[in-house]
């Protein structure tokens, strides 16, 4: 009988193997009437997914959850945005628990800031610009230790087609 039972079960371990990855689907661009939904979950120090695939000139709903227990915030820009929100959180070390303090920085160098509590989800209708600085692009926390914590993704300019653009 035991015999009788090993036999279906190892049939089926035989099927878990490691197959490879299959290939990204090519991304359609959102517009302003049905925007592209994408999610970015902030987690103990990370963003996932790993890298933020964008199509310059789409519209996107943007869903940030935060899956972790502390505050994070998901900082979109070059890296003049990224160094300007770097400086401004930096004044807030020391801050008490709670929400983030109140941070600004200057509009040309603002990107996009979203804020999100534990098991909070911020969404956010965004035109991703068609320019991009010479600069590549990410997504940081800067609230202070998050990003030396390694809280940095990439931005990955992707083509209407699946590929990815050359870096801007």
């Amino acid at each position: 009988m035991l015999l009788a039972l090993a036999v279906p079960v190892l049939a089926a371990l035989a099927g878990c193997e490691p197959a490879s990855a299959p290939a990204t689907p090519p991304i359609l661009a959102g517009d302003s009437r049905s925007p592209r939904e994408v999610n970015l979950i902030a987690k103990d120090y990370a963003f996932l997914p790993a890298t933020l695939d964008l199509l310059p000139g789409e519209t996107v709903l943007l869903h940030v959850i935060n899956g972790g227990l502390e505050t994070h915030e998901a900082i979109i820009g070059d890296a003049a945005v990224q160094d300007a929100w770097e400086v401004a959180e930096a004044a807030t070390a020391g801050a008490p628990p709670g929400p983030t303090p109140l941070v600004s920085v200057p509009p040309d160098v603002a990107g996009v800031r979203i804020v999100v509590r534990s098991g909070e989800r911020v969404d956010l209708v965004w035109t991703v610009p068609m320019a991009r600085s010479a600069a590549a692009w990410s997504v940081g926390c800067h609230i202070p230790g998050h990003l030396e914590k390694g809280m940095i993704i990439p931005i990955r300019w992707a083509a209407p087609n699946g590929g990815a653009t050359a870096a801007p």
